[in-house]
């Protein structure tokens, strides 16, 4: 079988590998091939990553299908919406938002 392994090492860094799974491989198997292919993924907790198949988030005893795509994504460090709420107070409320560029002269919230 033919699947894709994609790696998600970094900010906008990732590793792509194709492998040639034997039937009946699990998402489990294409772990180890990951460890085997890409060194610097041995330096790191397993329990740290989190695997999908096609953007699904899967459990890893489950069977691999021809043509699947499996992600191997860091966890999240900071809750999305904590993080967005940070960059706005760091940014005030005139700086960001829906209206930061308004046109001179107009009125507020048009």
């Amino acid at each position: 079988m033919n699947i894709v392994i994609v790696l998600g090492w970094g900010p906008r860094e990732w590793h792509e590998y194709l492998w040639q799974a034997p039937m009946g491989a699990t998402v489990k198997d294409s772990r180890q091939h990951l460890l085997d292919a890409f060194p610097p993924f041995k330096q790191v907790d397993p329990e740290e990553w989190q695997a999908a198949v096609w953007g699904k988030p899967v459990q890893p005893d489950i069977l691999l299908k021809e043509g699947d795509r499996v992600e191997w994504l860091r966890g999240l460090r900071v809750d999305p919406k904590v993080a967005r709420r940070e960059r706005f107070q760091k940014q005030g409320s005139r700086a960001a938002g829906l209206f930061a560029s308004r046109r001179p002269g107009a009125k507020q919230g048009y």
